[in-house]
């Protein structure tokens, strides 16, 4: 049986959807989904505090980027002594989570075993339902995993069908980071399309990209949706002063309108795992209140007050 050890927390979601949690070993010290893989020890660990505001965790990225491949370590001794069949890790950022090249310098500096190094790459929606066939393929579980993505694409149509029933087309902005501004990227922008909503920064399959005051009051979007790369609900309010504090905030559209909602970035906007469909569903839920009962409310969205 395959002895797995997952790097990146939507890679330990995708092993549990597969039925396969039982074989894990370890984590990252980000994998948190579900509860029960909290009791497994974790193999990662940042290099610098990441308990600072926006602005201080922005820094010290781009400063250890300087002097560094990577903004994580890997404990390579606990990796020797689990003796993996299975790594799963990832090579779409290098700040999001522990990369492909962390876990080739591990393996090339200490390990004796030679695991299957399974490198997710999701930049977009279709790279999601193939990362899943990526790591179901590993574990021998190419029927299951199969079977998995056809059941999430079904249930992410489902919404998305409800959705653009709506004659409702508000714009929207995402926002990944808060100080400076970035926008969201990747899958976020079809996630909007297909919540019925139109996404003003960001292009589909491509990194998020850094946003400008001055782009955000000229499309001034008719709804913002807040969504830091892992902060959860709480943390994202607490740092919401970067936002409001800003000269220019009292003035948009969203503001006026009452149209601001924060979200768990963390647990599931940058988490590219079988609970996309959930991220959908917050979307959901924010732009046609009308048609989707607030099932997730207080739990992965708010609105701001």
């Amino acid at each position: 049986m395959p002895r797995i050890v997952s790097l990146i927390a939507s890679a330990t979601e995708i092993v549990h959807a597969l039925g396969m949690g039982d074989f894990m070993l370890a984590r990252s010290h980000e994998c948190d989904f579900p509860s029960s893989v909290l009791s497994l020890p974790a193999c990662t660990s940042p290099k610098f505090a990441i308990s600072g505001n926006s602005r201080e965790i922005d820094t010290l990225v781009k400063q250890t980027l300087q002097t560094a491949l990577s903004v994580y370590e890997v404990d390579e001794e606990l990796l020797e002594r689990l003796q993996p069949t299975v790594i799963i890790t990832q090579s779409q950022c290098d700040v999001c989570a522990v990369s492909l090249r962390d876990v080739e310098a591990a393996l090339s500096r200490h390990l004796t075993c030679q695991p299957e190094v399974v490198s997710l790459q999701p930049n977009a929606l279709a790279d999601i339902w193939n990362d899943i066939l990526r790591v179901a393929s590993a574990l021998n579980l190419a029927a299951v995993g199969e079977r998995l993505v056809e059941k999430l694409n079904h249930d992410l149509n489902a919404i998305s069908d409800r959705a653009l029933a709506s004659p409702q087309r508000p714009t929207v902005a995402c926002l990944e980071w808060i100080e400076p501004l970035m926008a969201g990227g990747n899958w976020v922008p079809e996630l909007v399309e297909m919540a019925g909503a139109t996404n003003l920064f960001g292009v589909a399959g491509k990194h998020s990209p850094w946003l400008e005051w001055s782009d955000l009051c000229r499309h001034d979007p008719d709804c913002l949706v807040v969504m830091p790369c892992g902060f959860d609900l709480d943390r994202t309010e607490k740092e919401m002063y970067w936002l409001a504090g800003r000269p220019e905030w009292k003035s948009l559209h969203a503001i006026r309108g009452g149209q601001v909602y924060l979200t768990d970035g963390n647990q599931y906007f940058n988490r590219p795992g079988p609970r996309v469909v959930e991220t959908l569903q917050i979307l959901a839920e924010i732009l046609h209140p009308e048609l989707f009962p607030p099932q997730l409310e207080g739990k992965g969205w708010k609105r701001l007050e």
